[in-house]
């Protein structure tokens, strides 16, 4: 029998993603983990969600909360709302997906969508986050792997300094290598003869070495020679 395949992750498990746009420039963008339950926003630096340009009912104002399906995205009273299902064009949120007393709407945030809250020239995008579990901590062996890789790391220098080539040892090697080349050459004089050393010639020597004048010219008197 076929065995039915593992349910992924549902949005419930997973944090969530914001990107605030001035346009069609990205402004900020911020991830929050899956163990927050509450994501506050206001126009100051040191709120969990710094946000500039959206009429807030109040300060800080919640507009997002973590619930058993996922995350329910209160709208701000004066933005519209709308969403894209898995990358496709935006879309008006129907009045039937909207729960809650006008000016104090959310939507339902639910797998592969994102909502977009517009207000003037900011564009609000939420969708849910890629992370489904918080990173875990070392653990004891992973601290032992990385003792160990440190002190491979840092043993190198000292194996090459240690185990390295002795300068004693390289200096006859250079000494070998400087004689067989002297041997090469004093070979390969040898056989062009010029290993004799060089002698004065002696007078029969230079009565029997043939001279070249050249070709003997008689030029009349009245000529000059050059």
């Amino acid at each position: 029998m076929p065995t039915p395949s593992a349910p992924s992750a549902s949005v419930a498990d997973g944090g969530l993603f914001c990107e605030l746009y001035w346009g069609t420039s990205l402004a900020e963008a911020w991830s929050y983990g899956p163990e927050l339950g509450q994501v506050h926003a206001a126009p100051d630096e040191k709120a969990p969600l710094p946000l500039y340009g959206f009429t807030l009912p109040e300060e800080p104002f919640l507009l997002a909360e973590r619930t058993p399906k996922g995350w329910r995205i209160h709208v701000p009273p004066a933005a519209r709302v709308e969403k894209s299902l898995k990358g496709h064009d935006f879309q008006p949120v129907g009045p039937d997906e909207l729960t809650g007393a006008p000016g104090r709407t959310a939507v339902e945030l639910r797998e592969g969508m994102t909502l977009r809250l517009v207000e003037g020239e900011l564009n609000l995008l939420l969708q849910p986050s890629v992370v489904k579990e918080r990173a875990g901590r070392f653990r004891v062996r992973d601290v032992a792997w990385l003792i160990t890789v440190a002190i491979l790391f840092l043993s190198a220098p000292v194996a090459f300094l240690v185990m390295g080539p002795d300068p004693a040892r390289m200096a006859a090697n250079n000494a070998r290598a400087l004689q067989v080349a002297h041997d090469k050459e004093e070979a390969r004089r040898k056989a062009m003869g010029l290993d004799k050393p060089m002698k004065p010639m002696t007078e029969a020597e230079r009565a029997t070495q043939q001279q070249d004048g050249g070709v003997r010219v008689t030029v009349p008197a009245s000529f000059g020679v050059r």
